[in-house]
């Protein structure tokens, strides 16, 4: 019978939170992080377009196991919004669809805002990872194909208009899971009646993770200049964060020694106190400030559903 294979790299954990720069790609990102850090394992809390910069917060190893709840968060972009033209895209990679020479007046751009804040219906980009019978719609778009795409309903918390500047409007939105910020762009184009897309995306604020957070790819490109290997490895996990802070919207429960042996042995353990809460269908355990386990608390216990190294 043959050995399991051993996992190649290190079993580091924590969130990196990367400031990804335009023209690459987040999958590409993932790749260059993991390779960096020399991890086992590493991955993505919501992509971004290749020609979008700003937040990127990627998981290592076991931090890889809470990223559900980091694209579950709320996320904030800056973007601008270029009128004239409708392209195929939706952004400055795509062939020009539509055009017209109306511009829009200030006024009436901050008077369709209301219309897209709450809870409102949009239809994703024809270039977007939706899927469409099994297939990517961005590979149908590529090979010619026009398809349906339903609508679907998404969160826009707050939409803000920055400023206007020759044929551009500059944004804020803070929105929820699913959203398209160019999909946006293109429905304000449609309904003022004079086309539009996105020209500059930049994503500043991924729930739980604030603009502070981020790191410049270059200042980690930077130290691949040490030589020494544990040094180097060293300076890259100073830039980690600690896995549990990607839980912070979840109930917090500190455990002894004791109680997280029993834990990471699958096993529930009873909880005593005034504090505890009564039931929650997902909280988080640490020990000594070190993330064991997300579970459930219900009829005295916290109970494991998914256990940390």
């Amino acid at each position: 019978m043959s050995k399991p294979r051993k996992p190649k790299g290190r079993a580091v954990s924590g969130w990196l939170i990367l400031d990804k720069p335009i023209d690459f790609g987040s999958t590409e990102a993932v790749s260059k992080i993991k390779w960096l850090f020399n991890a086992q394992k590493a991955g993505h809390a919501g992509t971004l377009d290749p020609l979008a910069s700003g937040m990127l917060p990627i998981a290592l190893g076991d931090a890889t196991k809470t990223v559900p709840y980091v694209m579950d968060g709320r996320k904030i972009y800056e973007f601008t919004v270029t009128w004239g033209e409708e392209r195929s895209t939706d952004d400055l990679e795509g062939e020009v669809t539509q055009s017209s020479d109306k511009r829009p007046a200030e006024e009436d751009i901050r008077a369709l805002l209301p219309k897209y804040t709450g809870t409102i219906s949009q239809i994703p980009p024809q270039f977007s990872a939706i899927k469409i019978a099994g297939e990517r719609a961005y590979d149908l778009a590529r090979d010619g194909e026009v398809v349906e795409i339903p609508s679907r309903e998404v969160e826009i918390f707050r939409l803000t208009l920055l400023g206007t500047e020759g044929d551009m409007a500059h944004f804020e939105v803070e929105c929820g899971k699913g959203t398209y910020v160019r999909a946006l762009a293109r429905d304000f184009g449609r309904e003022l009646g004079c086309y539009g897309h996105i020209s500059d995306l930049r994503r500043t604020f991924v729930a739980p993770f604030g603009e502070d957070k981020m790191v410049p790819l270059e200042d980690l490109v930077e130290l691949e200049k040490i030589e020494d290997r544990d040094e180097r490895l060293a300076a890259l996990d100073a830039y980690l964060i600690n896995t549990a802070e990607a839980l912070s919207s979840l109930p917090h429960l500190p455990v002894t020694e004791d109680q997280a042996h029993r834990i990471k042995m699958g096993n529930p353990i009873i909880l005593r106190g005034r504090d505890v809460p009564v039931e929650e269908p997902e909280a988080y355990a640490t020990v000594r400030g070190k993330l064991i386990a997300i579970g459930e608390i219900g009829q005295g216990e916290f109970r494991p559903k998914r256990v940390f190294g």
